[in-house]
């Protein structure tokens, strides 16, 4: 019976229609592809050390204050954005500085809207030394992304709007501001890397 369904089925993928069918998903994948893995050019053409740009495309779904135990910044406001995997995955500076510390941590796959994914996934973490003190961001896995890609290194001067890097398919990206930030985004924004922005502040003399 066995041989019966394969030889069955092997004719069916070689008829027209069969392929026909098979060349039909091919290119659908083929653009899904090339749609995800689009690196719009959003340079930034003027500086501005008082605005922070959004790290990343996809919908804000998280704004609170947290304590973050593994850089040990003190009170941070965390801004989770959640990429689709129809969003553009590339990860932008949001402003200049220089990274400080770069970790990466191997972990889970959760969903990548679930809180324990800040902790428990996959994922890289920078601190990034600005103007207004140090600023958190986290590439984050979900559950279908399993490969984070990062650029700059630890010690590496970085400007806004620079490429930080990429997540492959559905994940998310933390931003943690201090608590001085004023903020300009509420849960549910879609916002854009380089283009939206989610935090200003007070020019320092």
């Amino acid at each position: 019976m066995s041989l019966l369904l394969i030889a069955a089925f092997g004719a069916y993928w070689t008829s027209s229609w069969g392929v026909a069918i098979l060349l039909f998903l091919l290119t659908v994948l083929f653009i899904f592809m090339l749609q995800f893995f689009r690196n719009p050019d959003r340079s930034v053409d003027t500086i501005n050390d008082d605005v922070i740009l959004s790290p990343a495309d996809g919908k804000v779904v998280v704004i609170e204050d947290v304590d973050d135990p593994e850089t040990k910044v003190g009170k941070r406001v965390q801004i989770s954005i959640f990429m689709s995997p129809l969003n553009v995955h590339a990860n932008r500076v949001p402003v200049s500085g220089k990274i400080k510390y770069f970790k990466y941590h191997p972990g889970k796959y959760l969903v990548a809207w679930n809180p324990k994914s800040s902790t428990e996934n996959e994922r890289t973490t920078f601190v990034l030394d600005s103007k207004h003190g140090p600023i958190v961001i986290r590439q984050i896995a979900g559950a279908v992304a399993r490969r984070i890609c990062s650029y700059p290194k630890e010690g590496d001067p970085v400007r806004q709007g620079d490429e930080l890097g990429f997540i492959k398919f559905g994940s998310r990206c933390d931003i943690l501001l201090p608590p001085e930030a004023d903020i300009k985004v509420k849960i549910g924004d879609l916002v854009k890397g380089n283009i939206n922005t989610i935090a200003t502040f007070g020019s320092r003399s």
